[in-house]
């Protein structure tokens, strides 16, 4: 069985949630993702900023990326799923919720372990599932 650990990419970097949208625009260039995990007291998994969010809900909006924290475009409960879930699992989650990144956790403590994003998955499973998964996400 093929699990999320398995297919994730480890060390997933936290923005925090009062680091500003420009802060993490520099870490999402430096570490050439789109997309970092916002994490609050704790490492507690707060939501997950994209590079189209700084985009969207500050730069179009005329918003200054320099003065938004993260924390302010947190929404919502973030998905997760857990290292040890089977990756069909996993795949059902991101299908179902429409996402195309999704924080890993490790059992018991609930610590971000890695990420799973479109990249992962065409890395780590057959073409044939991987062309099921994008044409559902895509067809939204």
């Amino acid at each position: 069985m093929t699990t999320a650990g398995d297919i994730m990419h480890t060390g997933a970097e936290c923005v925090t949630e009062q680091q500003t949208l420009a802060d993490a625009a520099r870490i999402m260039k430096e570490r050439d993702v789109g997309a970092l995990p916002i994490c609050g007291e704790n490492q507690k998994l707060l939501g997950i900023l994209t590079d189209r969010d700084i985009v969207l809900k500050c730069v179009a909006e005329g918003l200054d990326p320099s003065t938004v924290s993260a924390g302010e475009l947190a929404q919502g409960r973030p998905m997760v799923v857990e290292a040890d879930e089977d990756v069909e699992q996993v795949l059902r989650v991101m299908e179902q919720h429409l996402v195309r990144r999704l924080p890993v956790i490790n059992h018991p403590d609930h610590k971000l372990v890695g990420m799973i994003s479109e990249a992962d998955i065409a890395r780590g499973l057959p073409q044939e599932r991987v062309a099921e998964f994008v044409t559902t996400i895509c067809a939204e």
